[in-house]
């Protein structure tokens, strides 16, 4: 059964079910793409590793270091206790440690196959890239990195809420039109001019209500830019998930709708 909502379903948006949508995205992301830039070039998953403290919506193993130390037992009734022991104390705790989490994310990569070069980097923005901490940190310098290097950067952020984190300037966003999600496109360098383009992105605004887009991938010049499908490799990740098996369409969404989007909501989930 497909999703309800013509475009990217924003009860997938749940922190918990977001792991499951992003591995499945970026898997057929390069599945997508591999038969469409090879023999020239080959689609990678890369993967980024580091840990974070717990947040609220990861829930990692939880480890007991110690018991507590069993009570002396008395040497007999009516023995006498020491000073000390007359004291009331504290009942000893059960000690516990919550270790870091480590967070693998991967990424696409679209490798020339001569010599190895990365020539064009795909990500899919999660909810640890959008908020304030060490994934955040490192989504940004790895951000800088490609922006610097001649590697193409493909931004897509199906995550309504969170830190603003594209590279394209925030300033920017207001002469979008109304939109929830975004693909952004940076291109290493304009060939025709001979010079940085950086300072140009080819942004997609995608409204709830409307499909997720096709757009144009750039590779290395002079081979011409290659179209992915969003849409077509959302809806084989819905598919292959199995979401229409277990989410409640009854219950709010996990993250809050304009009013123009929940009235929408309410026509579509009724129909």
């Amino acid at each position: 059964m497909p999703s309800p909502f013509p475009g990217m379903d924003p009860y997938l948006e749940e922190p918990a079910l977001w792991p499951d949508v992003h591995q499945r995205l970026i898997t057929y992301i390069s599945d997508t793409l591999q038969p469409n830039v090879r023999p020239r070039y080959h689609a990678r998953i890369g993967e980024r590793l580091y840990v974070v403290e717990v947040p609220h919506t990861i829930y990692p193993d939880i480890t007991l270091v110690r018991r507590p130390t069993p009570e002396p037992a008395l040497a007999g009734p009516g023995a006498a206790m020491a000073p000390a022991q007359r004291v009331a104390e504290a009942e000893a705790p059960f000690v516990l440690t919550i270790p870091p989490v480590e967070y693998r994310e991967p990424f696409v990569e679209i490798v020339h196959a001569a010599g190895g070069e990365v020539v064009t980097v795909i990500e899919v923005l999660s909810p640890t890239n959008k908020t304030a901490g060490e994934g955040h940190r490192l989504y940004r310098q790895k951000q800088q990195e490609v922006l610097r290097s001649q590697a193409h950067l493909v931004e897509i952020d199906l995550l309504s809420q969170g830190l603003p984190t594209l590279a394209l300037p925030e300033t920017s966003l207001s002469s979008l039109p109304p939109w929830r999600y975004l693909v952004s496109v940076s291109r290493a360098s304009d060939p025709l001019r001979g010079r940085s383009s950086r300072e140009r992105f080819e942004v997609y605004p995608i409204p709830l209500a409307k499909p997720l887009p096709r757009f144009s991938l750039p590779l290395k010049h002079p081979d011409p830019d290659v179209t992915l499908d969003l849409q077509a490799v959302f809806s084989r990740c819905y598919d292959n998930g199995g979401y229409a098996d277990f989410l409640d369409y009854s219950q709010p969404a996990p993250t809050p709708f304009s009013a123009e989007e929940g009235a929408w909501v309410k026509i579509v989930l009724k129909e």
